[in-house]
C-alpha cells in the first residue's frame, strides 16, 4: 500500500522529545500485542532501544539483539511464524534498514505479520548528505501493507495503531503481511539525566505453546454425488485439509509444510502416483481441491493447470500468495461450498489411491535401504520420523526430499515450518532460531549445505542472549544438488558447457562446518550413514548442536530415476477397478 503520512500529527515546535516519542511508540506496540522485538545496534534507533530496555526491565517485552540486520529480520520473523502474533524489528539508518528486505519480501508472500521499526533523521537533516541518510519511506514498495514516516517530535499513536491493524489483517480484503513505522528522531537521543531502567519486574512473558493439531468433521453427507476427487494440501494448508479429506472419504496429498500430511487418508509419495491415475487411467482424477499453496512439484502444478480436471481453492480469508483472478482455481470461502464442489469418495476411489501409496512407500523404503549411506530422500525421511516439538525445513532439496520419501504418521507428530512465502534459502538458521524462540520448544531444522553457507552468520548469539533448543541438521553434499534433479542436469550429462553447470550452479565448497561451528560455539557432529543420523537424532537436545551429514549428490539423479522405477513397478500391476 502506499504510504499514509497523514497517520501522524505533525511536528510542532516544543513537540515530544525522541525518547518521551519512543516511550509513547513502544506503549503503543505492546498494547496492540507486540510481545517481542529484535534489536540491531545503531546511534539513531537510540531512543526506541532505550524505550524497550525500560520495557524489557519492566516485564512487558522480551529483547533479542542481533548485530546484523539480515539475521535480525529473519529472526523476527521466525518469532511471528512461531507465536502467530506479530514480532518487531528494530534498525537503525542508512543500509541497516535495507537489509530487511529479504525478510520483509518472505513475510509478504507468506502473510506473516512482521513489524519493521526503522530509525531516520529528521526532516531538516534529510536530503543534505548527511551521514547514513537516505530515502527510507517506501523503501520496501509494495512488500509491506502500510508505511508511514513519523515526525520528529510528533505523537507516534495513530501511526503505530494503523500499522499493528494492518499488520494483523484487520483491514478488509487485506491478508496479514509486513508494514514500517519510519521514525524521524531529533538530537538529543539518550534519556534525560536522572532517568533509568526501572526495577526488575521479575516476572517472564506468557508464552503460548503451539502443539501440532488434528480436527474431526463430522462424515459428508450421502446426498452429495460421488466424484473421484482428490485433495491437495499445500503450504500452510492446515489440518482442515485432513480433517475435509478423511470425512468426505477422499484420498490426501500433502506436502511436508502442510500441517495436515498425517492421518488414514495420506498417501506419501503421491507425487509418483498422478500418473498412475492419469486421464488414461482406469480411475483417473475427476477433481482437484486446494488447501493451502501448492509450492514444491511439477506433477502437482500440471495436475493444476489441466483444463479438463475442475479444480478449487478453499479461501476463506484473504491470502498474500497469488494476486485474484491470476490462477485457474475456483475460490471458495466455505467448506460447505467446497463439500458441494468436491462430493465424496466411493471406497473403491480411495481404496485405490491407499493401495497405491502403500506400494510406492515400500518401493522407495527398499530402495533406501539398500544402501546404508545416508542420502538426501533418507536424511529427509529420517528427520521427519524423529520430528517433535517444531520443524523447520529450508527450500531447496531438503523439503522435496521429505515430501518424496517420508511416510505419514496417524497423528500429527511435530508443528512444521518454512519460508514458502518466495522459498528463498536466504535467513534459514535465523528463521529456524526465531522459531524455536517464539515457540519455546525442541526444534530441528533441515538444510543443505549451501543453505546453511549462506546465513551462517545467523549461528552468532551476542553473549548473554537466549540460546534456542535447536537442532541443526545439515546435508552436506559439498555443493548444490537440487540443479542436477532440473533441466541444468542433462545439460551437465550431455558436456555442451563443461563445467559451467559445476561452477555457475552447484557451487562447489570446501567449508571445514565443525571448524566453523566451532567458532560459534556450537556442538558439532558427522555422520554419513542413516543409522549414525538415525542415533544422533534420537539423543537429548541441550542448547543447539549442529548435525552433519555427509553425502555424495553426483550419483542424485541415479537414485531418483531408481526410485520412480521401482514406485513404477511397485503400481503397475495393482488392480484399478
Amino acid at each position: 500500500m502506499s504510504p499514509a503520512d497523514s497517520a501522524a500529527a505533525p511536528s510542532t515546535p516544543g513537540g515530544l522529545t525522541a525518547v518521551e516519542a519512543a516511550r509513547i511508540a513502544v506503549d503503543t506496540l505492546l498494547a496492540a500485542g507486540v510481545r517481542q522485538v529484535v534489536v540491531s545496534p545503531g546511534s539513531r534507533s537510540a531512543p526506541m532501544a532505550y524505550a524497550l530496555a525500560e520495557a524489557e526491565a519492566a516485564g512487558r517485552v522480551e529483547l533479542l539483539v542481533r548485530i546484523d540486520e539480515r539475521s535480525a529480520g529473519f529472526t523476527a520473523l521466525g518469532l511471528a511464524l512461531s507465536a502467530g502474533a506479530p514480532a518487531a524489528v528494530l534498525t537503525t539508518s542508512g543500509t541497516a534498514v535495507g537489509n530487511l528486505l529479504p525478510a520483509v519480501m518472505e513475510a509478504n508472500h507468506a502473510a506473516v505479520p512482521l513489524v519493521v521499526i526503522s530509525a531516520d533523521r529528521p526532516e531538516e537533516l534529510r536530503g543534505t548528505g548527511a551521514n547514513q541518510t537516505t530515502v527510507q519511506l517506501d523503501l520496501f514498495g509494495e512488500h509491506v501493507r502500510f508505511a508511514v514516516d513519523v515526525p520528529a517530535g510528533s505523537d507516534p499513536r495513530r501511526a503505530v495503531d494503523t500499522a499493528l491493524s494492518a499488520a494483523t489483517g484487520a483491514f478488509e480484503d487485506a491478508p496479514p503481511g509486513p508494514v514500517q513505522l519510519n521514525f524521524a528522531f531529533r538530537d538529543p537521543l539518550v534519556p534525560a539525566v536522572g532517568d533509568g531502567l526501572p526495577a526488575a519486574a521479575g516476572r517472564g512473558l506468557y508464552r503460548a505453546v503451539r502443539n501440532p493439531l488434528a480436527l474431526d468433521f463430522p462424515a459428508a453427507s450421502t446426498a452429495l454425488p460421488e466424484r473421484r476427487t482428490v485433495v491437495l494440501a499445500g503450504h500452510d494448508a492446515g489440518p482442515v485439509a485432513e480433517a475435509f479429506a478423511r470425512a468426505h472419504g477422499l484420498p490426501l496429498l500433502a506436502e511436508p509444510s502442510s500441517n495436515a500430511r498425517f492421518g488414514p487418508n495420506a498417501v506419501g509419495p503421491y507425487r509418483l502416483l498422478l500418473d498412475h491415475f492419469g486421464a488414461d487411467s482406469a480411475q483417473p482424477i475427476e477433481r482437484v481441491v486446494l488447501f493451502g499453496r501448492p509450492t514444491l512439484s511439477r506433477p502437482v502444478s500440471a495436475l493444476l493447470e489441466r483444463a479438463d480436471v475442475p479444480s478449487a481453492l478453499y479461501q476463506p480469508v484473504p491470502v498474500a500468495w497469488y494476486e485474484p483472478g491470476r490462477r485457474t482455481e475456483l475460490p471458495l470461502e466455505t467448506l460447505a461450498d467446497l463439500a458441494e464442489f468436491a462430493g465424496r469418495g466411493a471406497a473403491a476411489w480411495l481404496d485405490a489411491w491407499l493401495l497405491a501409496g502403500a506400494a510406492a512407500q515400500h518401493a522407495v523404503d527398499l530402495i533406501l535401504a539398500a544402501s546404508p549411506a545416508a542420502t538426501g530422500p533418507s536424511v529427509g525421511a529420517e528427520v521427519w520420523k524423529h520430528a517433535s516439538g517444531q520443524l523447520v525445513l529450508g527450500s531447496s532439496n531438503g523439503i522435496r526430499d521429505v515430501d518424496l520419501a517420508a511416510a505419514p504418521p496417524a497423528e500429527p507428530q511435530a508443528t512444521m515450518f518454512a519460508n514458502r512465502g518466495l522459498a528463498g534459502i536466504d535467513g534459514t538458521t535465523s528463521t529456524a532460531t526465531g522459531i524455536a524462540l517464539g515457540g519455546g520448544q525442541e526444534t530441528t531444522v533441515l538444510m543443505g549445505d549451501v543453505t546453511f553457507l549462506h546465513d551462517a552468520g545467523g549461528l552468532l548469539l551476542g553473549a548473554g542472549e537466549t540460546e534456542p533448543q535447536l537442532r541443526i541438521v545439515v546435508l552436506n553434499d559439498a555443493g548444490g544438488a537440487i540443479f542436477g534433479l532440473l533441466e541444468h542436469g542433462a545439460v551437465a550429462a550431455a558436456g555442451r558447457y563443461g563445467d559451467a553447470v559445476e561452477r555457475l550452479f552447484a557451487t562447489p565448497q570446501r567449508v571445514d562446518l565443525a571448524a566453523l561451528a566451532a567458532a560459534y560455539g556450537v556442538a558439532h557432529r558427522r555422520v554419513g550413514t542413516t543409522a549414525e543420523l538415525a542415533e544422533a537424532l534420537a539423543g537429548p537436545l541441550e542448547g543447539r548442536s549442529i548435525i552433519e551429514v555427509r553425502t555424495d549428490r553426483h550419483r542424485l539423479g541415479e537414485l531418483h530415476r531408481a526410485i520412480r522405477a521401482a514406485v513404477a513397478t511397485a503400481v503397475e500391476g495393482l488392480p484399478q477397478t
